[in-house]
């Protein structure tokens, strides 16, 4: 279904993922779905890189959600990109103003502004959709619907793996904007709520209980190496040798203006990313950080009927690709980067799925989900966004849950989250 004209979407929040949000909707505009049309930002380099991107009035661009909210309504949409801990406010203010929403994820950090945020939803009745990438990703996707065919029989077992590269880590989980829970959150809501969404869609029951283990095992003081020193650009003895190497990583990169390094300085030079790492956070050496979030973690989650299921996220990798395994009564699945594997019990015959990687964030979710949101607002069918705020409120309650498990070292009644305000 077409509409006369595109929907108009303002970008709250244009750091990495804003700006690449806003690149897919003006993807989005040449189908007639989507443009782009204003930002809130309060970094002037990035808010200016919206602006000249998407070529936008003056009028429509601001230093801050704020500012935004406090105009009359001026377009069809907007996508929630800020830092994690400012979600809510900008969420809700925009819901009800009467906007539709694509919120990334996670919905919130805490459990009490996640359900503000459902029920300012539920007041707008807007199309709001949280953006939950691995549902999107062609290859999840299609372990989901040989599922949904009945081709393994009824769930037993899953697992999944979620492999963050030992760079990755130290980029976001250590040095970067995700490394102090105080400051952002904790790891398995910062990185793997939607991997525990993922679970909940593919087992299609409630969640009962849940357990977790997990902590910051290597990225602390007493595992630096002798003679390091506060940066790496401070002469340090080791730095060549290091893996975590910032010069290596933002000053010698390929490319300069892909990600990782692009994320230290807007001025994509080997001059300008050096000084960004001489005095900014990512020079700093991994192990003399002030991170706290976890390098590792398991979780375990028992649903309705018995199902089982465990969820393993650690740093320490070389690949950063996901693994599934699905265990059910009439056969299993296997996925990884390379494909998907189906292999049945009754004709003991294995069917191999290639697939491929797809350019884009998660392997091209990122693109579905903007593009099913854009077109659920055109054509009016819901059903197109996968997870919406009511189906998100319930995946994370396990994510908190499974938190308060690791920390308090018990198994944690899903039942007891309903008590909470």
């Amino acid at each position: 279904m077409t509409t006369q004209r595109p929907i108009t979407v303002a970008i709250i929040g244009a750091g990495g993922r804003g700006r690449g949000f806003a690149s897919l909707i003006q993807q989005a505009g040449y189908a007639g779905l989507g443009q782009v049309v204003g930002v809130a930002e309060p970094d002037d380099a990035y808010r200016e890189q919206v602006r000249e991107q998407c070529g936008l009035d003056a009028a429509m661009v601001f230093r801050s959600w704020q500012e935004f909210v406090a105009q009359p309504k001026r377009c069809d949409a907007v996508v929630i990109s800020t830092m994690d801990r400012d979600h809510v406010g900008p969420t809700v203010a925009c819901l009800e103003q009467g906007y539709h929403v694509l919120l990334e994820k996670p919905m919130a950090t805490t459990l009490e502004d996640c359900r503000a945020i459902e029920a300012a939803q539920r007041r707008a009745g807007t199309v709001v959709a949280v953006c939950h990438s691995l549902r999107y990703h062609k290859k999840f996707a299609r372990v989901k619907a040989l599922i949904d065919a009945g081709r393994i029989g009824e769930i037993v077992t899953v697992d999944q793996l979620e492999q963050v590269a030992f760079w990755h880590q130290a980029h976001s989980f250590v040095r970067g904007n995700w490394g102090n829970a105080a400051r952002s959150t904790f790891m398995l809501l910062a990185k793997s709520c939607h991997d525990i969404d993922y679970i909940c869609d593919l087992v299609g029951r409630p969640c009962l209980r849940v357990s977790s283990f997990g902590s910051l095992r290597y990225f602390t003081a007493e595992h630096a190496p002798a003679g390091s020193t506060a940066r790496c650009t401070d002469g340090c003895p080791v730095e060549r040798e290091c893996p975590y190497s910032a010069i290596r990583t933002y000053v010698e990169a390929e490319r300069l203006d892909w990600w990782p390094a692009c994320t230290v300085s807007a001025v994509h030079t080997k001059d300008a990313h050096l000084a960004a790492i001489t005095t900014g956070p990512y020079g700093r050496c991994v192990f003399r950080c002030d991170n706290d979030v976890v390098d590792h973690q398991v979780v375990i989650m028992e649903f309705d009927g018995g199902v089982t299921t465990t969820f393993t996220m650690t740093a320490f990798t070389q690949g950063g690709d996901r693994k599934v395994r699905v265990h059910g009564t009439e056969g299993e699945i296997a996925m990884d980067a390379a494909a998907v594997t189906l292999r049945t019990f009754a004709d003991t015959t294995v069917e191999t799925i290639a697939l491929g990687e797809e350019p884009g964030g998660h392997g091209g979710g990122d693109w579905r989900a903007v593009s099913a949101w854009l077109r659920a607002i055109v054509s009016g069918d819901r059903s197109l966004v996968l997870t919406d705020v009511q189906e998100s409120l319930s995946s994370h309650a396990i994510v908190f849950a499974a938190e308060r498990a690791r920390r308090e070292g018990r198994v944690v009644e899903l039942a007891e989250l309903a008590a909470c305000p």
